[in-house]
């Protein structure tokens, strides 16, 4: 690679100009080892890596030279500053552009609504151009060069990452690595038999090799596709894990690899600022394995944010890898050794547990299961989140069940009966998902609303019940919000929307009820924000008074963190925040139908001798007889000195 270098400088020079070309060399030499080392993993043996490694650099110098000027400024603050997205005052929301405003024009004329809000960072749901008709929420992209039309154009979305850029917003868009639609140019050509487009889909010509890998392969939706394989007529068996429609790309093929990277400098280039790597997880396949996170994958990733890095240094990766916690945590480069991988990864283990002590009103499965995992190296960041556009699947380990005195399978199939409104007593309006008959498992549907009681509490005409809901879906968002890393704000939370009752009406949608979860903004609930008494400008309140009272708290930035502190009090989840250049903070969450209290020495056990009240529920805390006192279904916040 330090031939590399020199070959490539003069061709650096004269593409780039001195001051950018010296800017790129010193990153590649920076980045010599994330290109090469994980290169040599996956292709050593296959290909000829020093070639391949020349081919991506000089594909990253590409699109580096074509890299706007304005996007080349954003660079250099990033370069300066690498750890931008881990601040304090990142907080995000998400939403699919059509639902929340029509067009990613209509998206810019609601920017103000977003700032209001406090907003840092706009992730747009699956824009890229879909195959027509059943596509996945989307997620089977016929075209990665084109969005899709009815959304708007490439220009459109340039446009409004300018915009975005101007008040100091991130844009997130989706990138689907595993798979591509039936429909994409290259599934065309495959289909077709044209030479070497074949090799970049898993395709086997009878069933032998396909019965091996199923052997030891899960389903993910064994209600709407069963199965790993689809048989196309003329092609032979194509590996779908998804949906038969969406073909499994083949990474074996370094072709594959040079192709996704040119998607996503492509994208890169045109101002979106982190890319979410769609199903991660299953880029690599082992027979014998569940062909998940796979070390190959891990080194994949490892390469395209090395080499993305190389050209876009102001881009960042987050991976979409719903996965246990022992996994998760190696696709932010926590392996044996630090390995730069991904730079944001979804804290989905966080938001399983949240749900599990707001149905069960104790957290002491919360307590063991977050209290035991590894932290997120502290380059990286986790995305925090209550809820989001997919189901809920209750990731719960049969040993975290254990320890905190449950059954594993009971406990699962609880939580799926409280929150489908099967179980007595429950304030939760969701749908089952998913149901697999051959193990039991389910996952939920329904808006965080609905599933926090908001929904019963408006058709039973209960006050005091919407008010505990509504307390609900604040606890959980005050989690969100402090645990560590970026809380994303879900679509229609803040206002507190539900379920949308006409999910169904779309044919597209009908056999697929999570669009009950993503409903169409209601801009005619969005302008009752400003009434306090209004249900709308309760829950806008409550988000944005969140929102401010983080931007300020240095100890909830990434790269700190976060130490579980029971409490003795099983309905009390308690956690210290540190960051190395903060004073500690304190988070107190009440999961409980009546009011609380817990030892005020709880405060020492902080490292808290002068503590602050920073935010909480009632606006104010109660301390008394040595006791800090907690209302039903409330949080407060405490920052040392």
């Amino acid at each position: 690679m330090a031939g590399l270098a020199v070959a490539i400088e003069a061709e650096a020079r004269r593409r780039l100009g001195a001051d950018e070309a010296d800017a790129f060399l010193a990153r590649l030499e920076q980045l010599t080892f994330d290109i090469l080392e994980p290169l040599e993993h996956v292709y050593g043996g296959r290909t000829d890596c020093g070639q391949l490694a020349a081919d991506l650099v000089g594909d990253a110098l590409e699109a580096a030279a074509a890299r706007p000027p304005a996007l080349r400024r954003l660079d250099r603050r990033r370069e300066i500053d690498p750890a931008w997205f881990q601040r304090s005052r990142m907080i995000g929301y998400v939403c699919y552009a059509d639902r929340f405003a029509g067009s990613l024009p209509g998206v810019g004329g609601h920017l103000d609504y977003l700032a209001e809000l406090g907003v840092s960072y706009l992730h747009l749901m699956p824009l890229l151009r879909p195959r027509p008709g059943e596509s996945d929420g989307d997620y089977a992209v016929e075209d990665y060069g084109a969005v899709d039309p009815r959304l708007g154009t490439m220009a459109d979305l340039e446009d409004l990452a300018a915009s975005l850029h101007e008040r100091g917003i991130a844009l997130c868009i989706d990138v689907v690595l595993n798979h591509t639609a039936a429909e994409h140019e290259w599934a065309r050509k495959a289909a077709a038999g044209e030479p070497g487009y074949r090799d970049m889909y898993l395709i086997f010509g009878d069933r032998a090799e396909p019965d091996r890998y199923e052997a030891s392969l899960p389903e993910v939706f064994p209600g709407a596709a069963p199965g790993n394989f689809t048989q196309v007529p003329g092609v032979g068996w194509v590996w779908t894990t998804f949906h038969d429609y969406q073909w499994d790309l083949n990474y074996a093929n370094p072709a594959v690899l040079r192709a996704m990277l040119a998607v996503m400098l492509a994208l890169a280039n045109r101002g979106v600022d982190v890319l979410r790597l769609d199903a991660a997880p299953f880029l690599w396949k082992r027979q014998g394995t569940d062909c998940q996170n796979q070390p190959e994958a891990h080194s994949i990733v490892q390469a395209l944010r090395a080499l993305t890095r190389l050209a876009a240094p102001g881009l960042a990766l987050k991976a979409e890898a719903i996965v246990g916690p022992e996994q998760l945590v190696q696709y932010l480069g926590a392996h044996d050794r630090y390995r730069p991988e991904c730079d944001l990864a979804y804290d989905n283990q966080l938001m399983v547990m949240l749900w599990s002590a707001l149905a069960t009103r104790d957290v002491r499965l919360a307590e063991h299961a977050l209290g035991r995992r590894r932290p997120a190296p502290a380059p990286a960041a986790w995305v925090s989140y209550v809820r989001c556009h997919d189901d809920i699947g209750w990731a719960v380990s049969d040993a975290d069940a254990a320890a905190a005195g449950l059954d594993g399978a009971a406990h699962r199939r609880f939580l799926t009966e409280f929150y489908s409104r099967r179980f007595p007593g429950s304030f939760a309006r969701g749908e089952v998902f998913g149901h697999n008959r051959a193990t039991g498992d389910a996952r939920i549907s329904g808006s965080a609303a609905a599933l926090c009681g908001v929904e019963s509490a408006l058709a039973a005409g209960d006050q005091d019940q919407l008010t505990a809901a509504l307390r609900r879906l604040e606890s959980l968002y005050a989690v969100a919000f402090s645990f560590g890393g970026i809380p994303l704000i879900y679509s229609g939370d803040e206002l507190a929307l539900g379920n949308d009752p006409r999910w169904d009406a779309d044919p597209g949608h009908a056999h697929d009820n999570r669009w009950m979860h993503r409903p169409p903004m209601n801009w005619a609930a969005a302008a009752r924000r400003a009434d306090p008494g209004s249900v709308e400008g309760r829950a806008f309140a409550a988000m944005a008074g969140l929102a401010r009272a983080r931007r300020e708290l240095l100890a909830l930035r990434s790269g700190g963190h976060t130490q579980i502190l029971p409490t003795g009090n099983r309905s009390v989840l308690a956690y210290r925040r540190v960051h190395p250049r903060s004073a500690p903070f304190l988070a107190l969450t009440c999961f409980s139908d009546t009011g609380q209290s817990v030892d005020a020495g709880i405060l020492d056990r902080a490292g808290m001798h002068e503590p602050r009240h920073v935010h909480s529920t009632a606006g104010q805390l109660t301390l008394t007889a040595g006791r800090i006192e907690l209302e039903p279904w409330s949080f407060a916040w405490l920052a040392g000195r």
